[in-house]
């Protein structure tokens, strides 16, 4: 199993990262940013490409669900 990086002194700082991505809906498309627990971009990343199917879930319920006003999704790991 590979290890992450530790984080550096600037990522920790940061704190949590963020991440974003793109969903079409429709014929628009939709910024989306998932915001998670973890300390590196590269986590965040891996969480994103690992549980895809489930964030798209969240996103897609957010936008069916007729509350967005245009701008972007903003969505909490889970």
């Amino acid at each position: 199993m590979r290890k992450f990086v530790p984080p550096t002194e600037d990522e920790i700082r940061e704190g949590p990262q963020s991440v974003s991505f793109q969903i079409a809906h429709g014929n628009r498309r939709y910024a989306c940013r998932l915001q998670t627990e973890f300390p590196t971009q590269v986590q965040a990343r891996k969480y994103l490409m690992t549980n895809w199917s489930q964030v798209e879930k969240m996103a897609r319920e957010y936008l069916e669900s007729g509350t967005h006003n245009g701008g972007e999704i903003k969505l909490v790991m889970p």
